[in-house]
């Protein structure tokens, strides 16, 4: 199920992260790697505020659906 879908407040393991090689190397940098932890604190308009490696960073949705939990 890809992020975007997650419920806020609830723990997830990150399983996957999609896309164009580029967009994978950013999304690592920022904390998203496969067996990582992420959990969902907030979504606005499509767009998610997650916790990653205990620190909060803002994705879009377009993004949170390359991420697969």
């Amino acid at each position: 199920m890809p992020l975007s879908m997650a419920r806020a407040g609830e723990p997830n393991i990150i399983k996957k992260v999609g896309g164009k090689e580029g967009t994978r190397q950013f999304l690592e940098k920022l904390g998203f790697v496969a067996g990582g932890t992420v959990t969902v604190v907030s979504e606005a308009g499509g767009n998610l505020i997650v916790n990653v490696k205990e620190s909060r960073v803002a994705i879009g949705k377009d993004m949170a659906n390359r991420i697969i939990i």
